[in-house]
């Protein structure tokens, strides 16, 4: 991507929108339990907190984010957890405070920066797109589990075109997350966006295709919903093989949420 514009924008849209879900909840309404076994609506908004927090220190201070990167090597199962419990043990109107404070730093710091740098990270390095992609991939999310746990129906947007591609980019991080070796050949993605685009990758003949609605691909790539309760098809085995196992975030495979009974 060579302009990361558009992507910095949509993120900051996508905070903004979850932002008036949170913004007037009582209480009682920040301890609803959400989708995420243990996580509160707060646990989920401490968590992008947290996230963007330290997403500032890899753009602005790499030497205090190293400290961080330390800390997680430290307790590689419950930095993340740990993270949002802080966070979500404070009052909600500074945990609201606190992450409206760190997503507008983030998406200045990622504004400002020059063109082509790379920013450590908890895995690869990372470009301005991509960061900023991670982030509303993750915002896009969590505020699905804060939704859900309200009760509310989200309206989906074409937003999700960068979640899409990112969810095409990581094919092969899925299966070596897996210890499988990633297929040689590209699979061709044939999905429909909110607003009735057609978003295609991959090559038109590929023996292996993945179709269907762009919010149920996205729903998948980020372990939202099992597979069985999204319209999404295979074509070819090892597309059928990626359905099982896809995801767009870091680290080690994910447990993904238990079926509902749907059917693809």
């Amino acid at each position: 991507m060579a302009d990361p514009t558009p992507v910095i924008d949509d993120l900051c849209a996508e905070s903004e929108e979850l932002d008036l879900l949170v913004a007037g909840l009582s209480p009682e309404q920040w301890a609803l339990a959400t989708p995420a076994p243990g996580w509160t609506v707060a646990h989920q908004i401490a968590h992008l907190a947290w996230t963007d927090h330290s997403s500032v220190l890899a753009v602005t201070d790499q030497d205090a984010f190293a400290r961080e990167v330390e800390k997680a090597l430290a307790a590689p199962g419950d930095f993340v957890d740990n993270g949002a419990e802080e966070g979500a043990g404070k009052p909600p109107e500074q945990l609201l405070a606190d992450w409206r404070a760190g997503r507008k730093a983030l998406a200045d710091a990622l504004r400002a920066a020059p063109t082509g740098v790379r920013f450590p990270w908890y895995g690869p390095p990372m470009s301005v797109a991509s960061m900023a992609t991670a982030r509303l991939m993750e915002t896009w999310a969590h505020g699905g589990d804060v939704a859900d746990a309200l009760g509310v129906a989200r309206i989906p947007t074409d937003r999700l075109r960068h979640i899409v591609r990112l969810g095409v980019r990581t094919r092969d991080f899925a299966f070596g997350v897996h210890g499988l070796t990633p297929p040689f050949e590209e699979f061709r993605i044939e999905l429909t966006a909110p607003s009735g685009e057609f978003w295609v990758y991959g090559p038109e003949d590929a023996t292996d295709r993945v179709t269907g609605p762009a919010l149920d691909f996205c729903r998948l790539v980020t372990q939202r919903a099992h597979r069985t309760d999204l319209a999404l098809h295979a074509e070819g085995s090892e597309a059928d093989r990626w359905l099982d196992i896809a995801q767009a975030f870091a680290g080690p495979p994910g447990d993904g949420r238990p079926p509902k009974g749907g059917t693809a």
